[in-house]
């Protein structure tokens, strides 16, 4: 029985202390937090043995296996180093960070320490994304060529500006699936291998990106153009384009739910092919079961399609350099 502890009291922790609900290897021991009166409502609500407003207080006990990190982004390298110098394995909310630096240290601290790391992109360890890498893989696409994809939400309300706003929010999402497809169908160096034009809209009160465009080309020829909004809309899409025809997610991509999980095959020539993928659970539930199967194999790091660290750098280092670029048009 993997015994977690939840920091941070956020919407987010829900998903995730009802994910752990539903597995029969895991079970939430503490959750934390600055409000007292919040952690007295989630320890009521998901019959919570332990809270601590003090973080320094589950880091020390030795009960505690894994630490869930649901803090705001720029709050993710402090948290995460504390609770590998604990020991404990993390989970980390995405984006890992937001700037290299952060990532740099972060990473760094993960490896000398020989501790468990995994982000939080959820939606990865959803078995809609073994299934995906399947098709990547059987041939039918032939040559990839392009990948297209946007995410789009009217959040920009409630995001805290310190995250540096919607390419560390909702941009990872997509850049972390095109990582995962050129990964596949091109080999570990070639995302790595680009060269990227950007544009985008900032906020005039804090100056973060909230409309961010991109192409990027990389170096085997493969194009890929990706969008992210936090000031509009609730939309997404993510087409991969092949020499026979395109595989395209028709369910939200980066939310696979508990039902039907929809891809659809198109070649140019031919019958589409609908593929669902239905497992009964939502992608937080595979999340931790992911988490589960790899600290008992004696793991360090998540098993692909979940990112593992040098994954996540990669990615990181993608948000890094498309904000910079739109930052540096202005």
């Amino acid at each position: 029985m993997l015994n977690w502890a939840i920091h941070g009291t956020g919407f987010i922790s829900h998903a995730m202390i009802t994910a752990i609900a539903a597995s029969n290897g895991s079970r939430v021991h503490t959750i934390i937090g600055r409000n007292p009166e919040t952690l007295a409502e989630f320890q009521t609500q998901y019959a919570i043995p332990n809270t601590a407003t003090d973080a320094a207080q589950p880091l020390a006990d030795p009960e505690i296996d894994a630490i869930y990190i649901a803090l705001p982004n720029h709050l993710h390298h402090t948290a995460t180093i504390a609770a590998s110098n604990a020991g404990k394995a993390v989970l980390c909310e995405k984006s890992l960070t937001t700037t290299m630096e952060q990532a740099d240290a972060l990473a760094t601290t993960i490896r000398t320490n020989n501790t468990f790391f995994a982000e939080g992109l959820m939606y990865l360890a959803h078995p809609l994304y073994a299934r995906l890498t399947e098709l990547l893989l059987d041939g039918r696409l032939g040559k990839l060529r392009a990948i297209h994809g946007h995410y789009a939400a009217d959040i920009h309300g409630v995001t805290n500006p310190l995250g540096r706003g919607t390419l560390f929010n909702l941009g990872c999402y997509p850049v972390s699936l095109m990582h995962l497809v050129i990964q596949t169908m091109c080999g570990p160096d070639a995302f790595a291998n680009r060269t990227l034009l950007a544009t985008g809209n900032t906020e005039p009160d804090h100056g973060t990106v909230v409309d961010a465009a991109m192409t990027c080309k990389f170096a085997n020829g493969v194009l890929a153009t990706l969008q992210s909004t936090d000031t509009y809309g609730m939309s997404h899409g993510f087409t991969i384009s092949g020499e026979n025809g395109t595989l395209e997610l028709i369910t939200n991509p980066w939310l696979p739910v508990a039902g039907d999980n929809h891809i659809q095959w198109r070649p140019y020539t031919g019958t589409p092919e609908d593929i669902i993928v239905n497992t009964g659970h939502d992608a937080f539930y595979h999340q931790v079961k992911m988490i589960e199967t790899a600290l008992k194999d004696g793991k360090t790091q998540a098993t692909r399609p979940s990112p593992t660290l040098s994954d996540s750098l990669d990615i990181m280092g993608l948000l890094t350099e498309w904000d910079t670029a739109i930052l540096g048009e202005k």
